[in-house]
């Protein structure tokens, strides 16, 4: 029998179990930076004794190499400019007051072998052609080695610019004075005003700039190297703390690796201090009795120099020359030069340090005071008409000016050959007091860090 169809509606299909949604997965710690994974490191290292050790080592070695390095540079740096001051500033100087001094000599020799005319000396004019090439050949130098302001060669250039045309007028003066012209002393008077108001004052700015720069490397030398004093008692200071620690520690009186470094530093320390001392004492002692001392001894001879040529000037003018007071104006200007002279050499008899410096410097006042007797001599017959008696004493042999200005003027040159030796002895010994000491200053250094880590890894050792 057939059944009928089923009126139930089918069976809707199963659904597919829902699928729950996948969690997102937690984003990736970020990578910490070189600098914050040490000092992570170095945290947890300070937290065990090995680490704090292995720290308190890398310290104390990093502080002894410091000491060794700050010590080598600033001693390199004063041993420098103390060499500077032997080898280089000095020297300069020395040429500056040299030109100086030569140009002021030359334009002696020129008035007193004008003053004798045709009878002028052989020696007299080969002392003028000395100073002046003397003069050229120093300025010269001084092109080639000044490295300093523009000032310096400033003064260089105008020297080498008015030299040739002052010796112009000289030669233009010499051969008017042998033919009997008398615009001779017209061009005589102009070279000594040239050289009065162009040639010295160059000449005197070249000195000073040179003297100035000698004085800047005196300073730098003498300078107490503070740094390297600050990071030497940091790290004796690190060294003492770290063997304290380790005594309290661990009952040892002694830890030889630390005890060398300790000894290390501070024979760095003793050296740096009593090396410096000495160099500073002895570049004291060439500044004040060897620089400063030379410095017035030049002046004074410029001075007597200077005094000479206007002594003669005052014979070739002829009271031509006047002051507004209407007195001579070269006789004046003698007696200028002649007071500062005087005084100049008070002062060089007050910075000589021996006999062998006051001698020369009293002959020179002794002759100085001669000097001004027979120029009051001179005057007196000059101003009484007698014109021949009055050349004689300056100009002549025996009794004459001339005679007590060359007692002057060898005395200060003995007195100027003392002090640059006693100067050069000095300095070479403040200079030579730093040697060696850069080099073993590191040296220790490096030894006293390596020993202070032999030190701190046999302690190291006992915790394996």
């Amino acid at each position: 029998m057939a059944h009928p169809p089923s009126t139930r509606a089918p069976r809707a299909p199963a659904r597919a179990p829902a699928t729950a949604p996948a969690r997102p997965e937690a984003p990736p710690a970020p990578r910490k930076g070189g600098w914050a994974a040490s000092r992570e490191r170095l945290r947890a290292a300070a937290t065990t004794e090995p680490g704090r050790l292995w720290i308190i080592g890398t310290v104390v070695a990093a502080l002894v190499v410091a000491f060794g390095a700050v010590t080598a540079w600033e001693v390199t740096d004063r041993a420098s400019a103390a060499d500077d001051v032997v080898s280089h500033s000095q020297p300069l100087s020395a040429d500056a007051a040299s030109i100086y001094r030569s140009l002021a000599d030359a334009d002696t020799a020129a008035t007193s072998g004008f003053l004798a005319g045709s009878k002028e000396a052989r020696a007299v004019r080969e002392r003028y052609e000395s100073d002046i090439a003397t003069a050229s050949r120093l300025l010269v130098k001084a092109a080639a080695n000044t490295t300093g302001s523009s000032e310096s060669a400033g003064s260089i250039a105008r020297l080498n610019e008015q030299l040739p045309l002052y010796n112009g007028l000289i030669e233009q003066a010499r051969a008017n004075n042998r033919q009997g012209y008398p615009v001779g002393g017209a061009y005589l008077r102009y070279a000594n005003e040239q050289m009065a108001k162009t040639l010295l004052p160059a000449a005197q700015t070249l000195y000073e700039a040179e003297t100035g720069r000698l004085y800047e490397d005196y300073d730098q030398a003498e300078t107490w190297p503070y740094a390297a004093l600050a990071v030497g008692a940091v790290a004796l200071g690190a060294l003492f703390w770290a063997q304290r620690r380790n005594f309290l520690r661990t009952n040892r009186v002694l830890n030889h690796g630390l005890v060398a470094a300790s000894g290390a530093s501070v024979v760095v320390l003793l050296w740096l201090v009593a090396g410096h001392a000495v160099a500073a004492s002895d570049l004291s002692t060439s500044r004040t009795h060897g620089q400063e001392s030379l410095k017035v001894l030049n002046d004074a001879r410029i001075s007597s120099l200077q005094a000479r040529a206007n002594e003669n000037l005052t014979l070739v003018a002829r009271g031509a020359i006047t002051t507004a007071a209407g007195k001579d104006a070269y006789d004046e200007s003698y007696k200028s030069q002649m007071k500062d002279l005087v005084a100049k050499l008070g002062s060089a008899t007050g910075l000589a340090d021996d006999d062998s410096g006051r001698t020369p410097v009293s002959d020179a006042r002794a002759a100085v005071t001669e000097w001004q007797t027979r120029h009051e001599k001179v005057r007196t017959s000059d101003e009484a008409g007698d014109y021949t008696d009055a050349l004689d004493r300056v100009i002549g042999g025996s009794g004459s000016t001339g005679q007590s200005f060359d007692r002057v003027d060898a005395a200060l040159e003995q007195a100027i050959g003392h002090e640059q030796r006693e100067f050069t002895r000095a300095a070479t010994d403040g200079r030579d007091a730093l040697t060696g000491l850069p080099l073993g200053a590191a040296v220790l250094a490096v030894l006293g860090a390596a020993a202070a880590g032999v030190g701190i890894s046999r302690r190291l050792a006992e915790y394996r």
